[in-house]
């Protein structure tokens, strides 16, 4: 009887074809809910209009970079609301959410103006199918400009990209 070298071959093959996403060649898919931000600062101006013309691009900046070279595929989860916004206790639907709409992973976050200054970003990224935080900081950032908020942006999602991908 002849022996066949990798006799499991076909039957990983069709596994593969049955799972899909990144075992199919496609790279694993990445849901990003726009942060919350808040401003304990204290200063006189009101500065809420900048402030939310900066988030925006932030997060537009953060699909960007996680989708650029192709490691990760950015989806958008469908929430009831519409739309999907992080609140006290919303991950797991957000996660759920995450998961329908194909993603493997779900990046969550917000930031805090403390001071002048000082901002700070915590960020979390969750493994939908596990269930679990794989990933979860605390950064600060100084100044509140459009060039301090990309910085930080560039920044955060080099590091999101060093999340493992299993």
């Amino acid at each position: 009887m002849a022996l066949r070298p990798f006799p499991f071959l076909p039957a990983l093959a069709f596994l593969a074809t049955l799972a899909g996403g990144a075992m199919a060649g496609e790279p694993p898919g990445v849901a990003i809910i726009d942060f919350t931000y808040s401003d304990s600062s204290g200063e006189p101006r009101d500065q809420t209009a900048e402030h939310q013309a900066r988030l925006k691009a932030f997060m537009a900046a953060l699909a960007t970079d996680l989708a650029a070279g192709g490691r990760l595929r950015v989806v958008t989860p469908r929430c009831d609301p519409a739309p999907c916004i992080l609140t006290a206790g919303a991950v797991p639907e957000l996660a759920e959410a995450a998961k329908q709409a194909g993603a493997d992973l779900l990046v969550v976050g917000g930031i805090h103006k403390m001071s002048t200054l000082v901002q700070m970003a915590k960020v979390e990224v969750v493994a939908v199918k596990a269930g679990r935080v794989v990933f979860q900081k605390l950064y600060t950032f100084r100044g509140d400009t459009d060039e301090a908020w990309r910085r930080a942006e560039s920044f955060i999602a080099g590091q999101i990209l060093t999340v493992p991908q299993d």
